[in-house]
């Protein structure tokens, strides 16, 4: 399963999310005889992307914080 595709956070896979809906609405038998496996493939491999992108931007974000909070407990250490 996948998130909700068409998102403010997805816009850069829009092309292939909609190359994929454009996929599903040609019928039940388009999809399950595997037709659309290269788009969801596709669509797959961008939101990882995307979702691998936030993280680093999370991981570094959650750095600088922890920095600034460890610098404040060493600054009420030395005071106290």
């Amino acid at each position: 399963m996948h998130p909700h595709l068409h998102t403010k956070d997805n816009r850069a896979c829009e092309e292939v999310m909609t190359i994929l809906d454009e996929c599903h609405a040609r019928g039940f038998m388009w999809k399950a005889v595997g037709m659309c496996n290269g788009a969801k493939t596709d669509v797959n491999k961008c939101l990882r992307a995307q979702r691998l992108e936030r993280t680093k931007a999370n991981r570094e974000a959650a750095k600088i914080k922890n920095e600034q909070i460890k610098k404040t407990w060493a600054d009420i250490d030395a005071n106290s």
